[in-house]
C-alpha cells in the first residue's frame, strides 16, 4: 500500500472513532485491497466490521442484492451496480457507511464500451451514496492501486462532507 493510502486510512480511522461509526467493503475487483487498507491501521476492529469479495455476478445478486436486470442491461462495471454495492454491503455487514469498487483491472475484460482500466468506485449509506469513475490502464498491478487509493480518498472525502454537513 502506497504512503498516500495510509494517511488517508488513518485520517479515516480517526473519523470513525470519534462519529462511532463502522464501514464495511463491497469489492470486486480489488479484491480485498480496500478493506486491506482500511485495516492497516491499529485499532480497526472497532469501525471496521467486514468485507464482501463479489468477484462475479452471483454475490454480487445473493449477498448484495444488485438487481439482476441491471446486471443484464448495463453489465457490473456501471455506476448504479456500485450504488447498490454500497447499500447491500451496509444491509449484509449492518455498518453505518460502505465502500464499493466494480470494474475490469485488466489485462482483459473490457469491451469497447467499457474498456479495461474502467472501474466504478462508490462509498456513503443505505440513503446517500456518492460515486467516481476510475478510466486509466497502466495494468493490473497500478490499475488496482489506483482504486484502491482513489476509494480511500473518496470515502475520506465523504466522511469530511457529512461531519460538515452536521455542524
Amino acid at each position: 500500500m502506497d504512503f498516500e493510502s495510509k494517511i488517508f486510512s488513518r485520517e479515516i480511522s480517526q473519523l470513525l472513532w470519534e462519529m462511532d461509526k463502522t464501514v464495511g467493503t463491497a469489492e470486486s475487483c480489488t479484491g480485498g485491497r480496500i478493506a486491506e487498507a482500511i485495516i492497516s491501521v491499529p485499532g480497526a476492529s472497532k469501525y471496521f466490521k467486514g468485507g464482501i469479495i463479489s468477484y462475479v455476478d452471483e454475490i454480487k445478486m445473493s449477498l448484495l442484492g444488485v438487481d439482476a436486470s441491471l446486471l443484464e442491461e448495463k453489465t457490473a462495471v456501471c455506476e448504479d451496480v456500485a450504488r447498490q454495492m454500497v447499500v447491500g454491503a451496509c444491509k449484509a455487514l449492518n455498518t453505518n457507511y460502505a465502500i464499493s469498487a466494480t470494474g475490469y483491472a485488466g489485462p482483459g475484460g473490457g469491451t469497447k464500451e467499457i474498456p479495461v482500466g474502467t472501474i466504478w468506485l462508490a462509498c456513503g449509506t443505505k440513503e446517500k451514496q456518492i460515486t467516481m469513475m476510475v478510466q486509466e490502464d497502466h495494468g493490473r498491478d497500478i490499475n488496482l492501486a489506483i482504486a484502491t487509493n482513489k476509494a480511500i480518498q473518496l470515502f475520506l472525502d465523504f466522511l469530511k462532507s457529512e461531519i460538515q454537513s452536521n455542524e
